[in-house]
């Protein structure tokens, strides 16, 4: 007997995720982000830190300005000399701090004798760790600490902590996340022309939205870690910036359009405020329908696949060539659904603010074709159940 509980009846698919990402990772940090920059893989600052491990000697490098930072130091010798990685390796040996100015320009000071304020709480338990968090809490400045008996290199920035892992191991989950995100992509790629198809044949239903939302959204999540990953990376990864440019493609921009396409109050001022709601969203939270719902302006507990909705354009209007965003805006705000559009004359898409003759006909024209190829689809997969309609839908993307 069939159940009447809408929990039941709203269940989302099997995403097929097999990796869920981080929302602990601190270098979502801006500022965190930045200092790892500073010392990433090919940097000056780098290559001296290498240079220093290789050795097996440790450090305490503080970056900032020289005579903001000068109360907290005694002692050292004033050096005022170009920055050098070598000449910052040789420092290295002395047992006091190094100062080096913010731009990594400098070498100021060497061997000073560093003193925070003690009350200033840290969890670190080496000398040379702890003096570094505290010099971090109480200037803001970026300080790296690199570890004689670990080898290890950890970077302090404000109340921000990060240990960096060694290249190898971050470029082997950097690949792995890339094959992640490919998987992402492909499944992505599936509901983004099924639901092309369904626009066209205005048989689109909130479920369908959501599970495409939900998806772009997952896609570009990954994206930005690999990201993040590229930016630790330094120099080390410049082969997976292009491919990770390759499949990211288009993705945030799908994404925005499928908010301004079905939100339900407005394609302006509450869809940029559902995109960042969407982008704040907690892992668990974007697994549920109903945060989803909620966010595209529904009713909480509006059953999905009950809902039928139809698309304002942007989407797909997006995607025909010599057709600006402020165009799309325009022609989407005189006629309101893609229907429409799709119907519109030739006289009537002219008549909107800067489409003209050769606009006009190329939307109308691009329509015709889509409509024509999806119709084709649909006869041949008339018998098929939606599940099923959802796997042999064959449709091209629009306008590529």
């Amino acid at each position: 007997m069939p159940s009447n509980d809408p929990r039941e009846q709203t269940k989302q698919p099997e995403l097929g995720f097999t990796r869920t990402p981080s929302e602990d990772d601190p270098r979502r940090d801006p500022q965190l982000l930045g200092a790892i920059k500073t010392v990433a893989p090919g940097t000056p600052l780098r290559q001296a830190v290498d240079d220093i491990i290789r050795s097996h000697e440790g450090a305490l490098i503080v970056l900032g300005d020289p005579a903001e930072l000068s109360f907290l130091y005694s002692g050292g010798i004033r050096l005022d000399a170009p920055f050098r990685p070598q000449l910052l390796y040789e420092l290295a040996k002395m047992d006091g701090a190094i100062i080096v100015d913010a731009s990594v320009k400098r070498l100021a000071w060497a061997n000073v004798q560093l003193m925070p304020d003690p009350t200033i709480p840290s969890e670190e338990t080496g000398t040379r760790h702890r003096t570094a968090e505290r010099v971090a809490k109480q200037t803001g400045a970026l300080v790296v600490s690199v570890s004689q008996q670990r080898e290890t290199v950890t970077i302090f920035v404000g109340s921000g902590r990060y240990q960096l892992d060694p290249v190898a191991d971050v470029l082997a989950k950097t690949n792995q996340a890339l094959g992640t995100l490919d998987t992402y992509r492909q499944r992505l790629e599936q509901v983004l022309t099924r639901l092309t198809a369904l626009e066209f044949q205005n048989a689109v239903v909130l479920d369908d939205v959501l599970v495409t939302l939900q998806r772009a959204e997952m896609t570009s999540r990954m994206a930005e870690r690999i990201k993040r990953d590229c930016v630790e990376l330094g120099s080390e990864g410049r082969l997976i910036r292009l491919q990770l440019e390759e499949l990211v493609g288009d993705v945030p921009s799908e994404r925005d359009a499928i908010v301004r396409d079905y939100h339900a109050v407005s394609a302006s001022a509450e869809a940029t405020l559902a995109l960042e709601g969407l982008r704040a969203l907690r892992y668990q939270d974007l697994l549920e329908f109903d945060r989803l719902v909620e966010l595209l302006g529904f009713p909480r507990g509006q059953s999905p696949l009950d809902t039928s909705v139809q698309p304002r354009g942007y989407r797909v209007l997006s995607h025909i060539p010599r057709v600006p965003e402020p165009v799309v805006r325009r022609v989407v705000g005189d006629f309101g659904t893609l229907d429409t559009v799709v119907r519109a004359s030739q006289r009537d898409l002219e008549a909107v603010e800067g489409v003209g003759a050769v606009r006009a006909r190329e939307i109308r024209e691009a329509c015709a074709a889509s409509r024509s190829t999806i119709s084709s689809t649909a006869t041949c997969s008339s018998r098929l159940s939606r599940p099923e309609l959802q796997q042999k839908v064959a449709f091209p993307r629009l306008f590529c």
